[in-house]
């Protein structure tokens, strides 16, 4: 068994900036940049849903939407968590990597159980971002009992580069980690 992987030293500063946002909402979502097939960006916003090691993050999608087509052509991304109250941003470059399939259908599985019903109402929609069918059903939940849909999709991003910018001081503190430098710390301008 290999030992667990050692955390980089921007993961403590992510996460007291999160508890610092207290039970809001906000501490969860990130904002997730991609390209469109027509080289375009196109940005949404996702819930955080966990770490998947030392510098792997896990969100969930449709995958009926665009998005996971887009990231099927081009892996790479940059996240932007934006952490209001404790004045801080933290951009976050990496690569989509799916997993392999039995791998993948175990996280799935598992980010599934973890949904509250209405949480997994989503996927009994009908597909993002086609025509308004009035008529169609939008359940308000669905049981943990049903099985995993199809469309629901683990985006598990790895990291490569972080950037924390804090806005607190004046001037304000702007550094930045990478992968291929070992996690050191680097000060940047702001």
């Amino acid at each position: 068994m290999a030992p667990p992987e050692a955390l980089p030293p921007w993961r403590p500063l992510l996460r007291a900036a999160r508890e610092r946002e207290g039970r809001s909402p906000q501490a969860r979502w990130l904002q997730l940049a991609t390209v469109a097939a027509d080289g375009r960006p196109r940005v949404r916003t996702l819930v955080w849903r966990g770490w998947a090691g030392a510098a792997a993050l896990d969100l969930l999608s449709d995958g009926r939407s665009a998005k996971v087509a887009e990231l099927a052509r081009q892996p790479a991304v940059e996240l932007c968590w934006l952490l209001p109250r404790a004045r801080c941003q933290f951009r976050l470059r990496g690569r989509w990597q799916p997993l392999a399939a039995d791998q993948d259908l175990a996280e799935r599985q598992r980010h599934w159980q973890a949904l509250s019903p209405g949480g997994r109402a989503l996927w009994g929609w009908p597909p993002p971002g086609q025509p308004l069918d009035r008529d169609a059903p939008f359940p308000q939940e669905i049981a943990d009992t049903e099985p995993l849909p199809e469309a629901f999709v683990l985006l598990r991003i790895r990291l490569e580069q972080v950037e924390q910018l804090q806005l607190s001081d004046h001037p304000h503190q702007r550094r930045r980690w990478r992968l291929d430098t070992g996690w050191r710390e680097e000060l940047l301008n702001p």
